[in-house]
């Protein structure tokens, strides 16, 4: 009977979510550029971005750090950089919603950016995703339900 217990108190300590925390360093690799972003060529790589993430239970903040962090900040607006989301399991999401407006004609739009992944061991692998969200107009032709993406795989030290 102690063994059968201790079995079940095993299975529900197994469930949960991953801790995900940690001083990433990330490899993104360019994928399609359907929005038709400036300076972005599907197949480029960086290598040695630095992502802090931090959590509380199942939610998670990261933060994109040094010179990808700036040009998130250019890219999306001011302190968007930081992304906020959870943890399910080994999954995480978080999103940054865009604030620096742009405009085409009567159209205008911002930039919400998006990044999926899967924690193994300290290896987290996914997909960053840049999305327009635009007003409407009949000018937004271009970027209405655009995607640009981005895979990336990143290592932290040891937990």
């Amino acid at each position: 009977m102690k063994g059968w217990i201790l079995f079940v108190l095993l299975l529900v300590g197994c469930g949960g979510d991953a801790n995900v925390a940690g001083n990433y360093s990330i490899a993104l690799t360019n994928g399609d550029n359907g929005c038709n972003l400036s300076n972005f060529t599907p197949g480029n790589t960086t290598t040695n971005v630095g992502v802090t993430t931090v959590q509380d239970g199942s939610k998670v903040t990261m933060t994109v750090e040094g010179l990808a962090g700036v040009a998130l900040i250019g890219f999306l607006g001011a302190g968007k950089n930081v992304f906020t989301g959870s943890v399910d399991g080994d999954d995480v999401s978080v999103e940054s919603i865009g604030t620096k407006p742009n405009t085409s004609g009567n159209c205008t739009y911002t930039f919400n950016a998006t990044i999926n992944g899967t924690l193994d061991g300290d290896v987290l692998r996914g997909r960053i995703e840049y999305r327009a969200a635009d007003n409407g107009n009949s000018d937004c032709s271009q970027v209405h339900g655009c995607l640009t993406y981005q895979d990336y795989n990143g290592t932290r030290p040891p937990q």
